[in-house]
């Protein structure tokens, strides 16, 4: 490689560092701000200043205004920073790839989805009031329908998985599989669970392993 092109490659790698930082920094200082104050009382010059960025390149981070915002926010949450690589390339995904039992393979699933929904269901939670109480904010509105899709889009991976490697119940469809996953893991059912009936995380955790592999899994012989 020439001595120009490592430096455009150099150049490009750290431009792409920065606007990750810059996007970390933003969502960490939206979400803060959105779960103190909630949405509708959360500006965006306040975002910026809490985040030590102007208000122009608050708004070339999110092109889409407010409620572009609130889904920077809850995808950084979910995905735990602002790196930009899919959560099927991630560790924790490739364990579960590669555990070979069924039912530690989903214990595994459920450790990673309470962790989390442990980060992301303040912010949904914040996201889902302020939709109720704005119904005519289409912007808001959107984001939401778009995460709910994304959640069942993204519970179709450990499906089709278990489909692949022939450990599904019979008779049932990896589309239907990934439905069952989707409502399981729901931010409302890790509230209703967590916050009202009081349980822990990690009975949480239990409850949906052991729930998950009842429903999904061919029954032992």
């Amino acid at each position: 490689m020439s001595e120009q092109k490592k430096r455009r490659a150099y150049s490009s790698a750290l431009r792409q560092e920065q606007a990750q930082a810059t996007r970390q920094k933003i969502a960490t200082a939206a979400r803060e701000l959105m779960i103190r104050k909630g949405y509708a009382d959360t500006t965006m010059a306040e975002v910026a200043r809490e985040a030590g960025v102007a208000v122009q390149t608050l708004y070339t981070s999110c092109p889409g205004g407010k409620p572009a915002l609130a889904k920077l926010v809850h995808d950084i949450t979910l995905a735990g920073d602002a790196r930009p690589t899919p959560q099927s390339d991630r560790p924790e995904v490739q364990a579960i790839i590669d555990e070979p039992d069924p039912v530690r393979k989903l214990a595994l699933y459920a450790a990673m989805a309470t962790a989390i929904l442990r980060r992301v269901t303040p912010v949904h939670r914040v996201l889902r009031a302020a939709a109720a109480a704005s119904p005519a904010d289409t912007g808001l509105q959107d984001v939401l329908a778009g995460i709910e899709r994304e959640r069942l889009r993204g519970s179709r991976g450990p499906a089709e998985h278990l489909h692949a490697i022939g450990v599904l119940r019979p008779g049932l469809p990896a589309a239907r599989a990934a439905e069952q996953i989707y409502v399981l893991t729901s931010t409302e059912n890790f509230e209703k669970l967590t916050e009202v009936c009081g349980w822990s995380a990690a009975e949480y955790e239990e409850w949906l392993a052991t729930l998950l592999a009842a429903a999904l899994l061919r029954p032992a012989t």
